[in-house]
């Protein structure tokens, strides 16, 4: 993984066979997750929860897009997720194509809705 330096950095570990997730990403890193065998990217972070410094989702998904990912934008409290917003991330979960990539600040609140959309 260390020609990956931008994933190696955001802790990227597995939560099924084909789905990872990963802390904070930025534009850069969808080239990597492309080139890492990723076909879809899920971002579970509100635009700037911490201030102006975080990349928006729109800079993101540009960036995913042009890498030739799928991308969609779920924003959730990283404090609680709702039913809707559990059942709206299994519907990303078995509609787009795999492998998949969710990320938040830290990759706790894509693995809370991961294992909540396993169990609804």
């Amino acid at each position: 993984m260390s020609a990956l330096p931008l994933l190696q950095a955001a802790q990227l570990r597995p939560v099924a066979a084909d789905v990872c997730v990963a802390a904070q990403l930025n534009p850069a890193a969808m080239a990597e997750a492309a080139a890492a065998g990723f076909r879809s990217v899920v971002n579970n972070r509100p635009d700037h929860e911490h201030g102006p410094g975080q990349p928006t989702s729109a800079e993101i998904e540009a960036a995913a897009r042009a890498a030739g990912l799928e991308y969609r934008h779920l924003p959730v409290d990283g404090g609680w997720q709702s039913p809707e917003q559990i059942a709206a991330f299994a519907e990303l979960l078995a509609q787009l194509p795999r492998p998949l990539l969710a990320f938040c600040r830290s990759g706790a609140r894509s693995t809370r809705l991961f294992v909540a959309a396993q169990q609804g």
